[in-house]
């Protein structure tokens, strides 16, 4: 949209007078030990702050860095979104197939639609279940199954195929495609799609197709002892109180390596900053890795992963939290957040990213810094926006 002169010209005091850096918002918090470390990443067409702020292991005062691996948890999702957007862009898949067509014991679901103390009552499903419906969270299935916990919860102990049997003789909430249900499940099924559809295991697949060719060498389901010795440590946050150092989490149990660990679509990804950047400026860059390295069509990105492909409950495309068709696109952020705190959204048609990452368990007010990060960061964007009026008023192109 074009500026007037004095828009333009009302803007040139927005240009960095104001604008509040990530640093000075947040080191209060880190001092106060509400905070243990921060990695916030800030890309606005090729303009980028980084801060690394607090420590990865606050006992050991070792700073927090782009290189630490942490778990990135439900971003996760969006990696197997990847996947299945690469099969049906080589025409081997179609998001409006039935999941049965791959998966048998699918063909047959019930649905729970009464509860009592001693009964429950099922119904055979009406709707056909479809591999869209899975992957954007409408199929129906509980944010997990009954016995994730017994099952090592996101350092999963069963392959994917038998959580997709197991996920198939579970009663689904609601009729596929009639309400939203946020699913780890539906994701791990996409996952098992993938494998029947490749002949390999989805994590291999990934590897291939994904991880190797954008470089992305830290990226794993099954961390080495090395990468541990490095990992950013995880926190408990209660409101008003510092953090504690917490030595693991029931949904993410260890051991977090060896041969009796699977993949878990949904949740399971272990990545660095460094790595994570390079997988959402591809989507950022509708398919192209920072490296030259096409993942995607750009159309692929546009269509399937950038925008929601459902028409309720809020916007999701394949895994990824994606906003319904905006005409301007000024608004069209997509990404995904993990569970410990972890967050990182891109805009294509701006050329912007903001990551976060933190691993902090606790939920709500017990993040009292968040606020101010948010803050600071729209004053970012704020300022790149106040700075693009000037220079297209005054003819600057850098």
């Amino acid at each position: 949209m074009k500026k007037t002169l004095a828009a333009a010209a009302a803007s040139i005091a927005l240009c960095g007078a104001f604008a509040q850096s990530v640093k000075d918002a947040l080191s209060p918090y880190v001092e106060s030990g509400l905070l243990p470390g921060i990695i916030c990443v800030l890309d606005d067409n090729g303009r980028v702050e980084t801060t690394c702020l607090g420590y990865a292991d606050v006992a050991a005062k070792r700073p927090i860095t782009l290189d630490d691996p942490f778990m990135q948890c439900s971003q996760t999702k969006g990696f197997c979104g990847v996947t299945i957007a690469k099969l049906v862009e080589e025409g081997k898949l179609d998001l409006d197939d039935p999941v049965s067509k791959y998966l048998p014991e699918f063909a047959t679901l019930w649905v729970q639609t009464a509860k009592t103390n001693n009964t429950v009552t099922l119904t055979k499903a009406q709707n056909v279940l479809t591999v869209k419906m899975v992957m954007n969270h409408t199929g129906g299935f509980p944010f997990e199954l009954p016995n994730y916990k017994q099952m090592g919860g996101w350092s999963r102990k069963m392959p994917l195929r038998s959580v997709a049997a197991t996920a198939a003789a579970t009663p689904l909430l609601f009729e596929p495609g009639t309400k939203v249900q946020y699913s780890n499940t539906g994701i791990d099924i996409g996952a098992a799609i993938v494998e029947i559809v490749t002949g390999k295991k989805w994590e291999d697949y990934l590897k291939e197709t994904v991880l190797d060719p954008l470089g992305m060498t830290e990226t794993t389901f099954r961390p080495t002892e090395e990468q541990l010795a490095r990992q950013i440590h995880m926190y408990h946050c209660k409101k008003g109180q510092p953090t504690v150092w917490q030595s693991c989490d029931e949904s993410m149990q260890r051991p977090y390596n060896g041969d009796g660990v699977f993949a878990s679509a949904g949740a399971g990804l272990w990545t660095t900053a460094r790595d994570q950047l390079k997988f959402y400026r591809m989507l950022m860059n509708l398919g192209l890795g920072e490296n030259g390295v096409r993942i995607l069509k750009e159309e692929t990105v546009k269509n399937l992963l950038a925008v929601s492909t459902r028409s309720m409950g809020g916007g999701y495309s394949l895994g990824l939290k994606a906003p319904y068709k905006d005409k301007d696109g000024d608004n069209e952020w997509f990404g995904h957040g993990g569970a410990w705190g972890s967050n990182c959204m891109v805009n294509w048609h701006k050329k912007q990213l903001q990551l976060c990452v933190v691993q902090l368990t606790g939920r709500g007010n017990a993040r009292p810094w968040e606020p101010a990060r948010k803050a600071a960061q729209a004053e970012y964007f704020k300022d790149a926006e106040a700075k693009a009026a000037v220079d297209e008023y005054t003819g600057r192109t850098n």
